[in-house]
């Protein structure tokens, strides 16, 4: 028996992707879910998620709620996937850049400081 789903509301796993706020240019912090906020914080944290198929679920994420491609938050959640998986170092610019971007986005109070 297969579920239906509102037209606007679709997902591929447990995280609903809502066409009308697709690639917009603002994210409300009250429209990211609880996981994606949860791993997008861990991201910034001292002890980040260290599987990068939940990693990249974040990314996902914010590819499609965010600014695209351009999207700081996918842009390093596509790095640290990056770095799991070949083990070199990250870039250290873009990890700033994403720590000033959850301010932004209303995730964090300082880049220094994540929720």
């Amino acid at each position: 028996m297969s579920q239906q789903q509102h037209p606007s509301d679709i997902s591929i796993d447990q995280i609903p992707i809502d066409l009308p706020n697709t690639q917009t240019s603002e994210v409300d912090p009250a429209d990211v879910p609880e996981e994606i906020r949860s791993i997008t914080c861990g991201l910034a944290s001292e002890h980040p998620p260290t599987n990068p198929l939940v990693v990249l679920k974040a990314a996902r994420w914010w590819y499609i709620h965010g600014k695209g491609g351009t999207d700081p938050a996918f842009q390093w959640a596509i790095e640290w996937a990056r770095h799991l998986v070949t083990d070199t170092p990250s870039d250290v610019e873009q990890f700033d850049e994403y720590l000033e971007y959850l301010v932004t986005v209303g995730l964090a109070d300082e880049p220094h400081e994540p929720r």
